[in-house]
């Protein structure tokens, strides 16, 4: 048996092995030398986790994105996308980016036509359909089901609608979600805080996450 999902470290050092007598330089919070802001214009590899990848003098000669298929379930497309172009635009004109792992297929086609457009115009007549962020306000209420029951009881607001609770990942917890059209956005963020400063004046029992506009709704 084997982890699907392989660290940076473990890459770092299983690329070493592969290509003995080559530089590999390793950024990320948990390498030895955290995260490298730039690397020099000298034959190396490269290893980084997402949101650390090291500028290169004159662009990279290739990236392999890795792991295309593990974790993109957890964040929304277009955040997929957008990591992936991120590494992808360091790499220079000539060069070549590889997509390695079973990733979704909208962003997979959104990276090969570099058209990240195309994907944010697909996302939006989504939401907008759906009546999901941003194209309406809402507050998400994650944990004990008293207490999540009686903060959103709490919430009054013109044209509130009110989905949940329903389960969090099989747990105890559960999620509710607020909703309001998006010029009743101020009205709602009022109505929580004011929801939250009553739940700690009075030092209700229980646990309530509130997120305002979660990227991940939906």
């Amino acid at each position: 048996m084997r982890a699907v999902r392989v660290g940076s470290v473990r890459t770092a050092e299983e690329l070493g092995r592969a290509f003995p007598g080559a530089t590999v330089r390793l950024s990320g919070a948990r390498a030895d030398g955290a995260v490298l802001l730039d690397v020099p214009a000298r034959p190396a590899v490269v290893v980084a986790t997402p949101g650390a990848e090291p500028v290169a003098d004159g662009g990279y000669a290739a990236a392999v994105l890795l792991d295309a298929g593990v974790g993109a379930g957890l964040r929304t497309e277009t955040q997929v996308l957008s990591r992936w172009l991120a590494a992808a635009a360091l790499v220079r004109a000539d060069g070549q980016v590889l997509l390695v792992g079973d990733g979704p297929a909208r962003p997979t086609q959104a990276l090969v036509r570099w058209d990240p457009a195309w994907l944010a115009g697909l996302d939006l007549t989504e939401r907008t359909e759906l009546g999901l962020p941003p194209t309406v306000r809402a507050a998400a209420l994650t944990g004990d089901r008293d207490a999540v029951e009686a903060f959103a009881a709490r919430v009054e607001v013109p044209e509130l609608v009110r989905l949940g609770p329903a389960p969090v990942d099989a747990g105890p917890e559960v999620r509710v979600v607020l909703r309001v059209p998006l010029r009743q956005g101020a009205a709602l963020a009022r109505s929580v805080a004011a929801a939250l400063g009553v739940r700690s004046a009075r030092r209700e029992p229980g646990a309530v996450h509130v997120r305002l506009d979660p990227p991940d709704l939906g």
